[in-house]
């Protein structure tokens, strides 16, 4: 089959890009709000950018009045954040938290979610996070208008941390370990258990 996306609707454009970008690392972002509220809640359009200097991004797209999410309002006002990485032990509760609720209530303290302060930064990290990315706001890149509209954010990696019993004999972390959960189509998620090794060319 062929698409064109001119012709696609808004939703319809999102549903073929998530069903075919795959799989897609979840970025479980912290923040908090001016007066001191926490919020916690999930992006599946995340990736690392470059190492120089280190910056990751993810992108929170508007809702679908067209509203930015309360993570954008957060970093807009206060510009840090943490993106805690999901393993399969926290899936259900990364599920919960996408839930929408009124601005200022704290995801964590509605889902049981147990924080630990950060250390660079004033929103705190989940606690049980394999590994947690605390960052400074580099850039908010706005793309598009309206509903499912982009707020890609850059955002500069100040302090990391990675639990001990993730780390391989290498002492670098091991994805099996790691038991990250990753976006499929729809409802469905994958893990980084299954793993093959292919050598890279010289």
């Amino acid at each position: 089959m062929k698409l064109d996306f001119a012709g696609l609707d808004v939703r319809a454009t999102y549903q073929w890009m998530s069903s075919t970008i795959l799989p897609r690392p979840i970025a479980w972002v912290s923040t908090i709000s001016p007066d001191g509220k926490t919020n916690l809640a999930p992006f599946s359009f995340f990736q690392g950018v470059t190492a120089n200097p280190p910056t990751l991004m993810f992108v929170p797209v508007n809702s679908r009045q067209g509203l930015k999410k309360d993570t954008v309002r957060n970093i807009e006002a206060l510009p840090e954040f943490v993106v805690n990485l999901v393993s399969h032990t926290l899936a259900a509760q990364m599920n919960l938290t996408a839930t929408l609720l009124p601005y200022g209530e704290s995801e964590f303290e509605k889902f049981g979610v147990a924080a630990a302060a950060s250390t660079s930064v004033r929103p705190p990290r989940v606690a049980a996070a394999p590994v947690a990315f605390e960052c400074t706001l580099d850039r908010i890149v706005h793309i598009g208008e309206g509903p499912l509209a982009a707020n890609v954010i850059f955002g500069r990696i100040r302090t990391a941390h990675i639990r001990d019993e993730v780390l391989g004999a290498d002492g670098l972390p091991d994805a099996r370990k790691l038991d990250l959960v990753g976006r499929l189509g729809g409802e469905d998620y994958t893990t980084t258990r299954e793993i093959f090794t292919i050598e890279r060319p010289d």
